[in-house]
């Protein structure tokens, strides 16, 4: 097959170049975008006079033909013909003749893979938002059922303070938002039309770069030729915002992993969303989970390896750059999936709330809430700190816990203890004393949910 840019060759590729030079494979899936892009191109060179109106009418509508053709699945692409645009191409003048030609006037692969790309992640941007959006209102309702469900929080993995599986629950909601603040904005830069740059210099034609953009769905052109070859921000700032997005659901799945297990046994996940083992009858494994953990992994992969293809290159274009689109085609495809099963998941998994509330009970999360029952009373906070801390002991020896110790007990620690240490020291009160904002009380989580809810809407 004659090549696109053989003028100047006196020899054929060779076949092993052919096949490690050629990226249909993979860009293939630009098509939609490659397509749109040309006709917009064709049409702003009809408009402007560089070829004929109806030449690029005709380009135009043969374009949507190989559109169709495509979308029918009656092409079959070549990697003799390298890459989606080149395809398409020749695809176009099988299709009209000679004029197809006309088509790659002021224009080169290197501006035109750039606009592809945009054009491309602008649309999954706004996809893994959707999902993102829809995971986000899952949350606000299993929220909303536990604000009173009262679990042990934890630092170190020990439990430390009481506070609501519903509270607990915003603190992903949080994380969530941020992920979806951080893609509209990758998503602001992504926006810009790098269309009309050439290959590197721009071109002696009069092209009219604005009409291109707002045809496209453009809110900006680029402003340096070399810039818009050669950018791949964009791509890395996607990868980096996917990346604390995996490293989200991979913490909520590591929760969610030792919540299940028998040690903990807050939650039972569906059967839907478990394995079982091949060699043990009783296992019910949190494999959804653990494969959402485990591919956290490969998109900070492709991040790495976007970054490192960029470290080094010259301006402006370079053939490394070929190598943007598997990681970032790799990014968009594990988080999609990621997201489109973690919420199933969460939706479907059964809660125990008693086991939850022991914990806490079990576990002293109220010894802080000692200490400041005695701080009230004007006690100094690292004396009652050393209070509560025997106290603590002093359960731990008798087997008992602080709501359970008697009045003559508690006495012996420090004698401003009086009868309304149980309620300082009960567990829900724990809880709902702590009316801060951003705490865990009933009330400041249900104002909480209701601002989450008023800024998806």
């Amino acid at each position: 097959m004659a090549k696109l840019w053989g003028g100047r060759f006196q020899k054929e590729t060779d076949t092993l170049v052919e096949d490690f030079h050629s990226s249909i494979s993979f860009d293939q899936r630009l098509y939609k975008y490659d397509i749109k892009g040309s006709i917009a191109h064709a049409r702003m060179l009809g408009r402007v006079g560089i070829i004929q109106p109806a030449e690029a009418d005709a380009i135009a509508c043969g374009l949507e033909e190989v559109l169709a053709d495509i979308e029918a699945g009656r092409v079959k692409f070549s990697v003799e013909a390298e890459d989606i645009h080149m395809n398409v191409e020749q695809l176009l003048t099988a299709k009209i003749g000679e004029m197809g030609k006309k088509l790659h006037t002021a224009r080169s692969r290197n501006d035109q893979v750039a606009l592809d790309i945009r054009m491309y992640l602008k649309d999954e941007i706004d996809s893994i938002i959707a999902l993102l959006r829809g995971l986000q209102l899952s949350l606000l309702d299993l929220a909303e059922k536990h604000i009173d469900t009262v679990m042990p929080g934890y630092t170190h993995l020990q439990r430390a303070q009481p506070v609501t599986f519903g509270h607990h629950l915003m603190a992903y909601c949080e994380m969530f938002r941020r992920d979806v603040e951080r893609l509209d904005d990758c998503r602001r830069r992504t926006d810009v039309m790098p269309l009309g740059a050439g290959a590197l210099a721009g071109t002696t034609f009069p092209l009219d770069r604005v009409y291109v953009a707002k045809q496209l769905g453009f809110t900006a052109i680029t402003e340096n030729s070399l810039d818009a070859v050669s950018d791949r921000d964009f791509a890395v700032e996607f990868a980096a915002a996917a990346s604390l997005a995996m490293v989200h659901m991979s913490r909520f799945c590591e929760e969610i992993i030792l919540w299940s297990s028998a040690e903990f046994s807050f939650i039972e996940l569906d059967d839907a969303y478990s394995t079982g083992s091949s060699m043990m009858p009783q296992k019910k494994n949190p494999d959804v989970a653990e494969l959402i953990r485990g591919k956290a992994g490969r998109v900070f992969g492709d991040l790495q390896a976007l970054l490192t293809m960029l470290k080094g290159l010259p301006l402006a274009y370079n053939k490394d750059m070929q190598e943007d689109k598997e990681a970032l085609f790799d990014a968009v495809d594990t988080v999609k999936k990621c997201l489109v099963i973690f919420k199933p998941m969460l939706e479907t998994m059964q809660v125990k709330k008693n086991v939850m509330a022991e914990a806490a009970r079990g576990g002293f999360t109220n010894a802080t809430d000692l200490a400041d029952y005695l701080v009230r009373r004007g006690v100094p906070f690292r004396e009652a700190h050393e209070a509560a801390g025997k106290a603590v002991l002093y359960c731990l020896e008798k087997g008992l816990t602080l709501d359970r110790m008697s009045m003559d007990d508690y006495k012996k620690f420090h004698s401003l203890v009086e009868e309304d240490v149980y309620k300082a020291v009960d567990i829900n009160n724990c809880v709902d004393s702590r009316k801060v904002p951003g705490g865990p009380s009933s009330e400041k989580v249900s104002e909480a949910i209701a601002r989450a809810r008023q800024r998806l809407e």
